[in-house]
């Protein structure tokens, strides 16, 4: 799955909690991706955990671009 891709899909599972509000959905959507960076940096400091931190970085930023 894209980083686009997620990051649509955790909008999408967020709009059905609050459809009104759409800025709160994006912002518990990167409490999400940040709580799972936080778990890859700071728990798990491995090479191997460096590709899983870009992509949720990049999933990130999509969920930053997007505008409904």
């Amino acid at each position: 799955m894209t980083p686009k891709e997620k990051a649509e899909e955790l909008l999408d599972k967020y709009i059905v909690v609050s459809p009104m509000y759409f800025e709160q959905v994006k912002q518990c959507a990167l409490i999400a991706v940040d709580e799972i960076l936080h778990e890859l940096i700071y728990k798990n400091p491995s090479a191997s955990a460096i590709e899983r931190i870009e992509y949720w970085q990049k999933v990130k930023n999509e969920i930053k671009r997007i505008r409904y």
